[in-house]
């Protein structure tokens, strides 16, 4: 059976997007190629067709996250749209969703653990940071997109942690609260 020309990349951006999905759910170590390559309906030995290792696989999907994350979340330009981007970020559809949501959120641990932090987690941390620092309302203070960022992240994470749905959502409401501009800004 012939391919057309582009199924390769095709195959690879397929695998590439699931895997993105599975690593930010269930965690790099909590996700076997075996399973992620039967859910596309390839063959595991398939999978060497287009990465040299599993760790070449999290790397090109960090780097499709962040390509998703970032086109999700555009850089907010005055008050009112970092509202927004603050309201997005801290809500429950992203707290219940880690497959879809920031990497940082659910890989950014396990990633500092395994020792593998990469260039790409650090753009990625940079780049949020300065769309929290750069816009109008956080401009005479850069710290504080850093600052701003770190809650947030942390707010998902210790969001998802706790099993009462009050406390989860009092944790993304008190955050949003510490770092949200007033609405009179911007």
């Amino acid at each position: 059976m012939r391919y057309s020309s582009n199924h390769k990349a095709e195959t690879r951006k397929r695998i590439i997007g699931e895997a993105s999905r599975r690593f930010r759910k269930n965690g790099i170590e909590g996700t076997g190629l075996v399973p992620l390559m039967k859910a596309l309906g390839l063959t595991h030995g398939g999978f060497y067709a287009h990465f040299t290792s599993k760790d070449a696989l999290v790397q090109a999907s960090l780097e499709a996250a962040v390509g998703d994350m970032l086109a999700r979340w555009p850089d907010p330009r005055n008050g009112e749209e970092l509202r927004a981007f603050v309201d997005d970020y801290l809500s429950a559809q992203h707290r219940d969703n880690p497959g879809e949501g920031c990497p940082l959120t659910s890989l950014g641990v396990e990633l500092g653990l395994r020792g593998t932090p990469s260039s790409t987690s650090d753009a990625m941390v940079a780049r949020m940071a300065e769309r929290l620092a750069g816009s109008e309302v956080r401009a005479a203070a850069p710290q504080q997109g850093m600052v701003a960022l770190a809650a947030m992240v942390g707010a998902i994470a210790l969001a998802r942690a706790v099993s009462d749905p009050a406390t989860s959502d009092g944790i993304l409401d008190a955050v949003r609260a510490a770092i949200q501009p007033p609405a009179d800004e911007g």
